[in-house]
């Protein structure tokens, strides 16, 4: 209730009618102030008119009252500052340390607000919490929020890029073959690829380029998925990593822990990993390749000019052979979901990172030359009335629901603040 009352009193949404304090003198609020995320008052900088009166000063904001002195307000010099106390209860009257009392403002929600709000923080989490209303929306509105969205999620993506170019001292290699690894294993086994890249350097595998099964056994020993007692490529694989390891004191990162369950063969990590160990056998120029694609048909040839021969031509694993024939290394969706989640990424990365604008409108063309992803975080979006056409606004509505609907950030939504904005006081 009381993130509630800062978002009221944040937007100035209380009806104008109700700015009196509890002594009967009139409040006008010039400004709201600044939301401090920190210890001390709510909000920082405030200008208000009480009575007639301009204040200066810090703003708090109580669900009760009372809550001044149960949170230790009454004896914290912080909180001297305070020039209003803004609250859903007026139980009690509070003071500053020195005695004088703070002007109040009782500040009612009205019941349609609070139901409003409730119902959206109550949604299960399977459904948008405004999926009623959210195609209703002037389209002017759910664009612009649309386009900021997809803003946002690629400035998340550039900024774990730039983290890995700093652990990294600079070196775009090596960045971009940490982001291709985890891309390689989607959401499901992201986190184990990006673990297993971060835990076999690149420059090891690049001394021995010149051997497919040389970089293939170091990978796959890395990732733990050469099988106990091996026979055929397996063995071969086993004896070369054993070798490679000791001579690199090479350690596999421990409890990979590797899904499978549900998914199709072509995923498969060991899949996977072959493709990454066939980038790496061609000197892995990956950043310069995304550099030089001028358009989304060249970063899509990055990833399907690869192509599998000898044990992967017929296997999605180590084990036996596949019984029906194994399709090629990279389709034309999954050189999409690369060029979403690595290639784009990097390129708008090195955007900012340079100060190339160009670059960084580049990324944002692919990424709305390439069709819309189908998952389920997508589909909700779809469910409830709204288009989804390229991949630019399938990234924004992944962002939108892991950074603000799976979470409740309704008050902090542009859709959820216009449809809760709409009518707010008594």
């Amino acid at each position: 209730m009381e993130e509630l009352l800062h978002y009221v009193w944040g937007h100035r949404l209380i009806d104008p009618g109700a700015l009196v304090t509890s002594d009967g003198r009139s409040v006008q609020i010039i400004d709201p102030g600044l939301l401090n995320p920190n210890a001390g008052p709510d909000f920082f900088n405030a200008k208000v008119k009480i009575g007639g009166r301009l204040w200066c000063g810090n703003v708090e904001v109580h669900v009760r009252a009372s809550d001044w002195a149960r949170h230790g307000h009454s004896s914290d010099p912080a909180y001297d500052s305070v020039i209003l106390h803004v609250v859903q209860h007026d139980d009690c009257q509070v003071c500053r340390r020195d005695g004088e009392p703070i002007p109040q403002l009782g500040m009612a929600c009205s019941a349609d607000f609070v139901q409003r709000y409730a119902e959206f923080v109550g949604t299960s989490s399977d459904r948008l919490p405004c999926a009623g209303a959210i195609a209703r929306m002037e389209p002017v509105h759910l664009r612009d929020w649309i386009d900021s969205m997809a803003i946002e999620r690629l400035n998340d993506k550039a900024a774990r890029v730039l983290d890995l170019l700093d652990n990294f001292r600079g070196s775009w290699q090596d960045a971009a073959y940490v982001v291709l690894a985890r891309s390689l294993g989607t959401g499901v086994n992201g986190d184990a690829f990006e673990r297993l890249a971060l835990a076999t350097p690149l420059n090891v595998m690049l001394k021995h380029s010149d051997s497919l099964t040389a970089v293939e056994a170091i990978l796959f020993g890395q990732a733990g998925l050469i099988p106990d007692g091996p026979e055929g490529y397996a063995a071969e694989l086993r004896r070369e990593y054993d070798f490679y390891a000791a001579k690199f004191s090479l350690i596999p990162p421990p409890s990979l822990g590797w899904k499978m369950a549900r998914m199709r063969p072509a995923a498969f990590p060991h899949r996977r990993i072959a493709l990454l160990a066939r980038l790496v056998v061609q000197g892995f120029h990956l950043m310069d390749q995304v550099l030089n694609a001028s358009d989304v048909d060249a970063v899509r040839a990055i990833f399907t000019s690869v192509a599998f021969s000898g044990h992967w031509a017929t296997h999605y694993h180590l084990g036996a052979a596949s019984s029906s024939p194994v399709p090629e290394a990279v389709s034309r969706a999954t050189a999409d979901s690369l060029a979403v989640n690595a290639a784009v990424p990097l390129l708008y990365a090195f955007g900012h990172a340079t100060g190339s604008q160009s670059h960084v409108d580049q990324a944002i063309d692919i990424l709305s030359a390439i069709p819309a992803e189908r998952n389920s975080l997508v589909e909700t979006f779809v469910r409830s009335g709204l288009e989804c056409r390229d991949a630019f606004t399938s990234q924004a509505f992944i962002q939108m629901r892991r950074a603000y609907c799976d979470v409740r950030k309704c008050l902090y939504c542009r859709v959820g603040h216009r449809i809760l904005a709409a009518k707010t006081a008594p």
